[in-house]
């Protein structure tokens, strides 16, 4: 008797000490950790002539926890530049200068760990200057915020990015009016579009003087996804066990054949679902039905660009499909009064139409980006605008 009371102790405490660790653990996985934002921020180019640019940026740094400090122990800024020309001998310098609310910046420039306070935000400001000849042929800059967070989760290195253009297309660059059987098409240059555009005031800028009452502007679905900030760099992303092995059995040409290609799909959907649409995929690729796993996984499966997809420096990142595109279109129809499309056009035909205004036929629109107008190189025209015949 006394053995089975100590025995039904015993098993009560075990089964207290287990619940315990599980709400523990639970716990643990809801928690923020060291969760910073930082903001797209305010660039200007401060000056640019043929052989000094000097280019600002102010962002924030934004402490999203509750009842957490994180701290900033390290900061530091390094870039890349695009041109039109060589780069050799063009030197850069990155600086980063403190302007926190409650302590001054070092004039030595050190970086002196600082404590973000729960709910709390401090202001830094990235100073970009380059010294060197022909300076006028920059197109863009790519910026990389290096930051370490030291709090609950530990000590993190993370890393944002920024992309900067130094040159705007004017409208009167875009004039190459094509032909198609049912419509006029118009691709449209623009700058390289970036996390700090948003798509009206794109439309505005470069399709508003083209346009016409019945015009019709479509946009490429990743310009929309990068102008929502919905691109991720590989090293921000931590592959899983489904993403590991699951990525080795989709063709190569696949943007979900690598594994942080498909992590970045399992982050947005959930590993259970993917599992399970890779499974019913397969049973129903068996019985010759192809197109069921992107079918279950979601639209985002097909819309994923993995690295190498796009213009550089976006071919360095995984591009994720547009968020809720159809509210994007309607957004620059109430906007701009121009009707809008958000498409995925390939050279070999392929027109796939995720978003349209009420008033937009799309056999034409399918019919006027059979050609595929805006291209899939470095044309940097991700609008086209299409006047119905």
């Amino acid at each position: 008797m006394l053995l089975q009371l100590l025995a039904i102790i015993f098993a009560a405490g075990a089964l207290f000490v287990g619940l315990y660790l599980l709400l523990l653990e639970v716990q643990y996985r809801q928690r923020p950790g060291n969760k910073l934002e930082v903001t797209v921020g305010q660039w200007t180019l401060k000056e640019h002539s043929r052989d000094r640019s000097v280019l600002v940026g102010e962002v924030e740094i934004i402490n999203r926890t509750q009842r957490l400090e994180v701290m900033l122990p390290e900061v530091w800024a390094e870039a890349s530049l695009f041109s039109g020309e060589s780069l050799a001998g063009v030197t850069w310098q990155a600086r980063v200068i403190s302007h926190h609310p409650d302590e001054p910046a070092r004039a030595d420039g050190y970086w002196f760990a600082y404590i973000v306070k729960t709910r709390k935000r401090t202001t830094l400001e990235i100073r970009l200057e380059i010294q060197g000849d022909r300076l006028e042929a920059l197109k863009n800059a790519w910026i990389r915020l290096h930051y370490v967070t030291y709090g609950p989760q530990g000590r993190v290195p993370k890393v944002r990015h920024f992309v900067v253009p130094f040159r705007y297309p004017t409208p009167a660059e875009s004039t190459n009016w094509r032909t198609t059987p049912t419509a006029e098409v118009l691709p449209i240059r623009t700058h390289l579009l970036t996390e700090g555009d948003t798509v009206t005031q794109m439309v505005q800028r470069y399709v508003t003087p083209h346009a016409k009452p019945g015009d019709i502007v479509t946009i490429g679905e990743t310009p929309i996804a990068i102008m929502q900030g919905r691109f991720r760099h590989p090293t921000d992303i931590r592959p899983g066990w489904v993403a590991k092995r699951l990525c080795y059995l989709f063709l190569p040409t696949s943007s979900l054949a690598t594994a942080c290609g498909l992590q970045a799909l399992v982050d947005i959907v959930g590993p259970g679902r993917v599992l399970f649409a890779f499974l019913v995929g397969a049973i129903a690729k068996i019985l010759r039905k192809p197109g069921v796993f992107y079918q279950l996984a979601g639209e985002q499966a097909r819309l994923i660009d993995d690295v190498t997809g796009t213009l550089p420096p976006y071919d360095q990142f995984i591009v994720l499909g547009p968020d809720d595109p159809q509210r994007v279109v309607e957004q620059i129809r109430a906007e701009t009064g121009i009707e809008a499309a958000i498409v995925d056009v390939n050279d070999l035909g392929a027109v796939k139409i995720l978003a349209a205004t009420a008033n937009v036929s799309e056999p034409l629109l399918k019919q006027a980006l059979q050609r595929n107008p805006a291209g899939n190189a470095d044309e940097q025209t991700p609008v086209v605008l299409i006047r119905p015949l």
